[in-house]
């Protein structure tokens, strides 16, 4: 689905901000960026996206089309919500911006919002929702287009445990229902294992990849999972090499 051939960045200033990245994610792949503040996780998603070029090295997607137009979306920190419209009209944006007819573009919002749980809240405001709930709004939004390559850039970070859980759970299970590839920006240990295949630690001053983790657990996962002794070993052997690249970081 996407193929980083040694894609770096420094900025005009001469900031190195990202070393060469070699990485490829495979078609239906859960794959976390895990790393201390400033060590290039966003940096790498947004180049995933398109949204920043790489200095050197390529970056291809050879699973989407050359107009990732709808197969490609963007969940950011943030709902990042129209508070004026309601659950439907922000949801139903891409397909607007994209100038899918109305009467074309509806049974998709349907279908986002029930995949999220939120089919009886299409005509609420944001306002009126928690925030886990704006969270879906925002991930309705990015599946209304149908994609094949979701990146979420650590979505649920501002949330309670108890949601960020629920949340976890119901991504989970739309990315493995939709044979969704997926990159995830996460702080937490043991969420990049619960969700993915694979875990990408960085480390920064300059970004870089320092260590790529396969995750051993076996499908399907539930919430048990998290209490399993693999689960908690899987996250001490993360826990040993985000430790080292946090040191790399403030040495």
């Amino acid at each position: 689905m996407l193929a980083i051939d040694g894609a770096s960045l420094t900025y005009p200033n001469g900031t190195e901000a990202l070393r060469p990245v070699h990485l490829q994610v495979a078609q239906g792949e859960f794959v976390s960026l895990l790393g201390p503040s400033g060590c290039g996780k966003s940096t790498l998603l947004k180049l995933m996206a398109g949204l920043l070029r790489p200095t050197q090295g390529q970056l291809q997607r050879p699973g989407l089309s050359a107009d990732t137009t709808g197969e490609l979306a963007f969940v950011f920190q943030e709902p990042t919500l129209m508070p004026w419209a309601d659950v439907q009209t922000n949801v139903r944006l891409p397909l607007d911006l994209a100038g899918m007819a109305r009467h074309e573009a509806l049974p998709r919002v349907h279908d986002a919002l029930a995949r999220v749980g939120l089919a009886d809240f299409a005509a609420h405001r944001p306002a009126e929702l928690s925030g886990g709930m704006q969270m879906r709004v925002s991930i309705a939004r990015a599946l209304v287009t149908r994609p094949k390559l979701l990146l979420m850039d650590e979505p649920f970070g501002a949330l309670d445990d108890i949601t960020r859980h629920r949340l976890d759970e119901e991504l989970l299970t739309l990315a493995r229902a939709q044979g969704l590839s997926v990159v995830f920006v996460t702080h937490s240990i043991s969420e990049a294992v619960y969700l993915s295949d694979r875990v990408v630690v960085m480390a920064a001053r300059p970004g870089r990849v320092t260590h790529v983790q396969t995750l051993a657990q076996q499908w399907p996962r539930d919430a048990d999972v998290r209490t399993s002794a693999e689960f908690n070993a899987q996250v001490r052997a993360l826990q040993a090499h985000l430790q080292r690249a946090f040191d790399d970081t403030h040495a």
